[in-house]
């Protein structure tokens, strides 16, 4: 495991000198976000090294084309990835005519922290640029009081001479996906416009073959400095927006630009409402002032923490860890909207698509119960209710009855095509029930089953019951052809983990059924349940085989996987490790060495 920053604060993350060879693992962990937007911590000005520039909007996606070498039925029409934005960030800055670019300069005294307890990202440096000497301080945050509002203030400070400071704040809508095919692009110019201390970019997703949603988004900037510009220009051109900025300075002044944003979309408002609404945001945000709105910024932070924080003694590493954790989970989802939910790798970066994994409810979820107000979970649950047409979409297209909930998703439809995981990994249906008993144990609020969660439990049930088949030899209800938690197994009969959690789904229905029937028969009516049904829900749970070896007094993982040959890890030569970088994925799958947690 590599440890990039060595400074261990409780409540920051503290990079102490500037980093290039790792530069995109340390814009990674300065990742901010409020829920609604987020970024990965890039340099404002230009930087002309590794960067990996990143900016991501919560709901607003893409469907990338499926390509497989052949057709096969039931699979998914696309591939669906979170898309880069607009850079809303950027300023480049001029010392004397001669660009900024910390890859180039000589820097000293380089400083980042990412504040957690107040959510707030600030960098300061001194810069030798061709002899001109400066000091610079940068703070940036994403408002979770307003959440549309993003807020930098940089400051220059002449060390040793006399002249002029220039900065160029822009807005910048023509970026790509690094994970794009070809290069390809996904946003189309709508409009772009200019003046003094302002600017605007609007531009939407291009059409897609999949009639998914097409998305617009609008960014406007408000300038504001502590001296007047001695020259204020500005130029816009396709899906770019800039001011221009001179000053002079004299040596031990301080000159400070601050760029307030307002992103608006769509998801939200109409097409031709979007700029208007941003400037309203922008005008109530940026007339109170920076030192208002960061404090406001601070004391929302601060108020997330009375509930949230957990504190450990006498481990600063693990204080610091565990506050991190919590601090990226909240700062990518705060159960604002029930329409999001919660990016793979947050607001990070583009891995696994930015789309929506069961590992919400298999291990988010626990921790907003304890973390957080219920209403933050329930909306969580509530986007699993609102995709759950589309989940029987996804079952039907298999063959099969009730609800099967997708891998991958942005809108609840299936958009992973890798069959070991798409068709296999069904375990994952079982965690949004699992989830749904987890949030009304936690809370007591069972109305939410009445009015919501009793039509998940029991298309999840119907699933369960339609994918089973009963060994006629053995009296046992069976599941083959699963990939379970192990990745590193595909294709196997019997994974104990997914066979207990559906005998857990069918029992979990039926006594949920049985409680309605007497506190709320409308519900049981809602969803057309018999009591045939429910006999064989209840049949199938008490005939469901379970792997086990009575010989060892072991539950197995899955049929078969005492046959393997077993080869300790310590045991393997070390330039075998990772397996995954190292073995051919036909050899893991012989193997005997688990990806992850399954069957404990």
């Amino acid at each position: 495991m590599k440890r990039l920053f060595n400074t261990i604060d409780e409540w920051k993350i503290i990079q102490d000198k500037i980093e290039f060879e790792e530069n995109r693992l340390a814009e990674s962990i300065m990742s901010i976000g409020n829920g609604y937007m987020g970024m990965r911590g890039n340099y404002e000005e230009y930087y002309s090294k590794d960067s990996h520039r990143g900016s991501y909007i919560g709901g607003v996606w893409y469907p990338d084309k499926t390509r497989v070498g052949w057709w096969k039925n039931g699979y998914p029409n696309y591939f669906g990835k979170v898309l880069n934005s607009v850079n809303f960030i950027g300023i480049d800055v001029y010392i004397n005519g001669k660009l900024l670019d910390l890859g180039k300069a000589d820097v000293k005294d380089f400083y980042r922290e990412l504040d957690m307890k107040n959510g707030i990202l600030t960098r300061k440096f001194i810069a030798d640029i061709d002899g001109y000497k400066i000091e610079a301080k940068v703070t940036r945050f994403l408002s979770i009081v307003s959440k549309e509002l993003g807020v930098i203030k940089y400051e220059i400070k002449s060390l040793n001479f006399d002249g002029e400071i220039m900065f160029c704040p822009y807005l910048d809508s023509n970026v790509k996906n690094e994970d794009s095919n070809y290069d390809e692009t996904f946003w189309v110019n709508v409009s772009t416009d200019s003046k003094n201390n302002y600017g605007n970019v609007v531009a939407k997703t291009k059409d897609n073959p999949f009639n998914t949603e097409v998305f617009t988004i609008a960014s406007v900037m408000n300038i504001k400095s502590n001296k007047d510009a001695k020259k204020n220009t500005y130029s816009n051109k396709e899906y770019y927006s800039d001011n221009t900025l001179v000053f002079d300075i004299k040596e031990s002044e301080t000159i400070y630009i601050e760029k307030y944003v307002a992103i608006t979309t769509t998801r939200d408002y109409k097409e031709n409402e979007l700029v208007e609404k941003a400037e309203c945001i922008l005008s109530k945000e940026a007339n109170k002032g920076y030192e208002i709105v960061l404090q406001e910024q601070s004391k929302a932070w601060n108020k997330r923490w009375e509930t949230a924080d957990i504190k450990i003694d006498g481990d600063d590493l693990a204080q610091q860890g565990i506050r991190y954790n919590l601090f990226q989970l909240l700062s990518t989802y705060y159960g604002d909207d029930s329409r999001l939910n919660i990016g793979p790798k947050g607001f990070t970066g583009e891995k696994y698509g930015g789309a929506t994994y069961w590992d919400t409810e298999a291990y988010c979820i626990p921790v907003y119960l304890g973390v957080a107000s219920k209403e933050v979970s329930r909306n969580l649950l509530l986007y699993r209710y609102n995709q759950l047409d589309k989940a029987k979409e996804n079952a039907k297209k298999l063959g099969l009855e009730g609800a099967l909930y997708p891998m991958v998703t942005f809108n609840g439809e299936e958009c992973h095509n890798e069959w070991e995981i798409t068709f296999e990994e069904i375990h994952r249906n079982g965690s949004m029930v699992y989830a749904i008993y987890n949030y009304t144990n936690y809370t007591g609020d069972y109305e939410y089953i009445k009015e919501y969660g009793i039509d998940v439990i029991v298309e999840v049930a119907r699933f369960w019951a339609s994918r089973v088949h009963l060994n006629k030899r053995k009296d046992l209800y069976m599941i083959h052809g699963v990939t379970g938690p192990n990745e590193y197994d595909n294709n196997v009969n019997n994974n104990w983990y997914t066979n207990y959690l559906a005998k857990w789904c069918l029992e979990y229905a039926a006594e949920n059924i049985s409680k309605l029937e007497k506190e709320c028969i409308e519900s049981v009516n809602r969803n057309n349940v018999s009591k045939e049904e429910v006999k064989t829900w209840l049949n199938i749970a008490d005939k469901m085989y379970l792997p086990y070896d009575e010989e060892l007094d072991i539950i197995v993982q899955h049929d078969d996987f005492l046959d393997k040959e077993f080869i300790k890890v310590k045991d393997l030569p070390k330039c075998n490790l990772p397996l995954n970088q190292n073995w051919s994925w036909d050899k893991i799958l012989r193997s005997c060495f688990i990806k992850q947690a399954d069957v404990l």
